[in-house]
């Protein structure tokens, strides 16, 4: 009997289906790049999956639904990796909050200085260029 494949429709994912998808959209765009992933059944000193690149380094990625920064992850050695449209980018989070606060973002807003935590609903046009660094290349 053949298989019936049907395109999913990401908004009618559960969170909990749409944290596996992003994995698995993610971990094959690592592969390409020398990655293979494990993904983690509970966060592990923050990570939800590890990617080890074929030279033998690790990263502790956190997969996130956009463009995030929390106190809880500092000084953790984690990656922070989101979508945004169809492009995947993958930081390394405390480098980059460092470059975000040096440029005065976040600053004056409860979210982080009460909270500890911030995050953007889209890019802002202003992060584009500091972000481009870390976009993930789609090879074709």
């Amino acid at each position: 009997m053949p298989i019936n494949f049907k395109k999913v429709e990401y908004g009618e994912l559960t969170s909990r289906q749409q944290e596996a998808y992003n994995f698995q959209k993610v971990s094959a765009l690592l592969a390409d790049s020398g990655y293979v992933t494990i993904r983690l059944s509970d966060d592990w000193n923050g990570a939800d999956f590890i990617a080890q690149h074929l030279d033998g380094t690790f990263l502790r990625v956190q997969l996130k639904g956009r463009l995030s920064f929390y106190e809880k992850y500092r000084d953790k050695q984690i990656y922070i990796c989101f979508r945004d449209n169809n492009h995947w980018y993958l930081y390394p989070h405390d480098e980059f909050l460092s470059q975000v606060l040096a440029e005065g973002y976040l600053a004056g807003t409860d979210s982080w200085e009460v909270h500890g935590g911030y995050s953007f609903p889209g890019i802002p046009k202003r992060l584009e260029t500091l972000l481009e660094p870390y976009l993930v290349p789609e090879w074709h």
